[in-house]
């Protein structure tokens, strides 16, 4: 039966960029082989096919829409452009804060790579720290980035 929106859809998959290199899978196996797995973080048991409802917005737009007229067993590789998945890099959403402000409001000092979250529910990663000012990134870290993934739909209710 082909899936449509309504369906619950439990998949597996593996995320890629263009180059090949992987960012994300729900395959154990994958994960250890690409250097994704973090014994300290995640176990076995944390990869398991990604479940959600067709339509619902609970996934990217591109692999919702992907998977609609697929049906449970088949396999498919989906390349996704930036506005069907984390949308384009936007400038606008780099801001930089007095270094001292910055402190105040996130409780640490600031460095390269911190991860922050705003009041206002952004989450962002500290991408410069100069004499005085801090510059955090508000994009997703996949912004503006075309994402290729292998799908299998594991199963469909």
């Amino acid at each position: 039966m082909a899936i449509e929106s309504g369906d619950r859809v439990a998949l597996a998959y593996v995320g890629r960029f263009e180059d090949g290199t992987v960012f994300n899978t729900s395959r154990y196996e994958v994960a250890v082989e690409h250097g994704l797995f973090e014994a300290q973080e995640k176990d076995r048991d944390d990869y398991a096919p990604q479940t959600f409802v067709v339509g619902a917005g609970q996934i990217i737009p591109g692999l919702d829409e992907a998977v609609v007229g697929m049906s449970a067993g088949e396999e498919a590789t989906v390349t996704v452009p930036p506005e069907d998945a984390y949308g384009e890099f936007d400038p606008d959403r780099i801001r930089t804060y007095d270094a001292e402000t910055f402190e105040g409001m996130v409780g640490e000092t600031p460095e390269v790579g911190l991860h922050v979250h705003a009041e206002n529910g952004l989450h962002g990663d500290v991408t410069a720290v100069r004499d005085d000012e801090v510059e955090v990134d508000f994009n997703h870290e996949l912004a503006g980035k075309t994402l290729v993934f292998d799908i299998e739909i594991v199963a469909v209710q």
